[in-house]
């Protein structure tokens, strides 16, 4: 889930924060991209004549497919992609979890009724939100980026927070995710449909955090608390408080307790035992692997070995897996160039200044340079 409805409200009250880019705007940056929320994409976006593509067996491998050809995808456009998978969920984060399991039943016996009515469209629909990614699914795409060459790193925890701690350290350009905990866990930039289909034609949204600290005049402790009373995976949130209320409450009290002090307890009743301060902990100081410990690689590629992999039992196309294989190898090369912005410093002119430069390279009528005062511009 992320942080409930926290996209719209900031394209609402903040909207300079968030700006619509294209894909090439990436040209030579390392981008971590949250895998869980990328294979769960794939999985319900990549589809075969209304279903899953599946292996022989009947096992599905649209998060495959999606991995392999959106991450050619960004290697074409020179993107050094690295994956985060998640690590063990943590504690505080098992009542979100149980309730999508209540969730996932409804929508289990909602798809069983509309199979019996022969409703096509809710079958659709119900058959998405049934959709779940495995451990066994992850284990596939990290087999898959290290025959790709493409480096992957799993998090002791959260992946969003691993992503975060690379961007603060200066490792990654951005996070690359749908879920935008990524600014709650301290992302300066945060990139949402960057692994979305080229077929939905969606615009990749980059959202800087700093821009969002200064538009909602907020500290990242103050946000962090703002982002609590939205809704988030760690705790409930207090019932009858939405987003206006909760950036009217946070700006005015500046911290959960004051606020605690100041409402209206029986009109907004907070959460029996609520543990806010530990999801503040949680958001403040996560487990993660310290980023100056990883070392990020992109390697040749096993053309060999992906062939192995996806071809046969999988039953990928051996010509169209080639044929990945070649914009894959092709698209290394332009992935290693540098931004020219990496070697160069781009200096403001001032229109002054130019006018005076251009006097001062200008031939004069002897053919000498102008601009040298007298006694000046002699070789020592």
């Amino acid at each position: 889930m992320g942080i409930l409805n926290l996209t719209k409200f900031l394209a609402d009250v903040a909207p300079h924060c968030i700006k619509e880019t294209d894909i090439k705007s990436y040209f030579g940056r390392k981008v971590a991209i949250d895998a869980s929320m990328s294979l769960y994409q794939f999985l319900i976006a990549v589809r075969s004549e209304g279903a899953q593509l599946t292996t022989a067996d009947g096992e599905p491998t649209s998060h495959l497919v999606g991995t392999f050809y959106r991450t050619i995808r960004l290697l074409e456009h020179g993107i050094k992609p690295v994956y985060v998978f998640d690590g063990k969920p943590p504690e505080m984060k098992g009542g979100e979890l149980n309730k999508r399991m209540e969730k996932r039943a409804e929508a289990q016996k909602a798809l069983d009724k509309a199979m019996e009515a022969g409703d096509q469209a809710e079958v659709d629909k119900f058959n998405r939100r049934l959709v779940k990614v495995t451990r066994h699914h992850a284990d596939e795409a990290k087999e898959l980026l290290r025959l790709m060459g493409v480096p992957y790193i799993e998090a002791p925890c959260e992946a969003e927070a691993q992503c975060a701690a690379m961007v603060k350290a200066g490792k990654i350009y951005a996070t690359a995710t749908e879920d935008m905990d990524a600014l709650t866990f301290g992302s300066d930039i945060v990139l949402r449909h960057l692994t979305f289909s080229e077929a939905r034609k969606m615009p990749i949204q980059e959202i800087h955090l700093k821009i969002v600290l200064q538009e909602l005049n907020l500290s990242q402790t103050e946000f962090i608390d703002f982002c609590i009373l939205m809704g988030c995976d760690y705790t409930d949130s207090i019932r009858g408080i939405g987003p206006k209320k909760s950036i009217e409450l946070i700006k005015n009290h500046r911290s959960i307790e004051k606020i605690l002090e100041n409402i209206d307890k029986s009109k907004y009743p907070p959460p029996e035992d609520w543990n806010y301060e530990g999801a503040r902990g949680l958001f403040v100081k996560p487990e993660i692997s310290d980023p100056d410990s990883i070392e990020l690689k992109w390697g040749e590629p096993d053309e060999e070995g992906m062939v192995k992999f996806l071809c046969g039992h999988r039953q990928f196309s051996e010509d169209r897996v080639r044929n990945g294989i070649k914009k894959l190898q092709k698209a290394r090369g332009t992935s290693t160039q540098a931004r020219l912005d990496g070697f160069f410093t781009v200096l403001g002119t001032t229109p002054a200044k130019r006018k005076a430069d251009d006097k001062k390279n200008t031939p004069n009528k002897r053919g000498k340079l102008g601009g040298a005062g007298k006694g000046r511009g002699r070789p020592k």
